[in-house]
């Protein structure tokens, strides 16, 4: 992949990583502004704490975990993208698995947290279904992001992650610098929702269930 972001948003070897844009922050990259009742103070406080619930009682940890950073890596190398993520919607979206670039490889390298406002997956967890973005910038709708400018993203497939009884705990994800061609699009979206599967199957054996 040979597409690399604008010079701003390079990441240097000894740098720490980037935390993706937060709503309000000073320095977030310039984009439309997010509408109201979007953000985290804004969403059903017992919706969270119905969440927590449910990962406490799975034994699910609300931190990166070498389990979840493996179904990250492995979801993006089988889909070609540069960026993995097993994604847990709490306080804020939580990476508890993540797949990203070396830190020397010239791409953005990311943080474990992103604003619940920010990104494609608070649209997977409203919809309760997949999302396959070949293009993020075919749809205006979907090309007004923050996540676009600030780490370069051409292309999202992301799926939700839905217990059984119905409480979606996040997602899983991949994003990456170049688009992908549309013909390509029904695979990629396959491979998120089988990954989110196995996700969903590995807390199903969770030593904490």
């Amino acid at each position: 992949m040979s597409h690399q972001p604008n010079a701003p948003y390079l990441s240097e070897q000894t740098a720490p990583p980037l935390s993706l844009p937060r709503r309000g922050t000073r320095d977030a990259p310039h984009g439309p502004s997010v509408p109201p009742g979007t953000g985290p103070q804004d969403r059903p406080a017992p919706e969270l704490a119905q969440r927590y619930e449910m990962l406490k009682r799975l034994g699910v940890p609300t931190a990166a975990s070498e389990d979840f950073d493996e179904l990250a890596r492995d979801m993006a190398e089988r889909a070609g993208f540069l960026y993995g993520f097993v994604n847990l919607f709490l306080e804020e979206q939580t990476f508890v698995g993540l797949h990203q670039p070396p830190a020397d490889s010239g791409y953005v390298i990311v943080g474990r947290t992103m604003s619940r406002a920010h990104g494609w997956c608070p649209e997977v967890m409203a919809r309760k279904k997949a999302l396959p973005l070949h293009d993020v910038h075919a749809s205006p709708r979907f090309s007004g992001n923050h996540v676009v400018d600030a780490v370069g993203i051409r292309s999202y497939f992301g799926a939700p992650l839905i217990h059984d009884s119905g409480t979606v705990l996040g997602t899983v994800c991949v994003i990456d610098p170049d688009k992908r061609p549309l013909g390509d699009a029904r695979r990629l979206r396959d491979i998120v929702i089988n990954a989110g599967a196995q996700v969903m199957d590995h807390i199903a054996r969770s030593p904490g269930r």
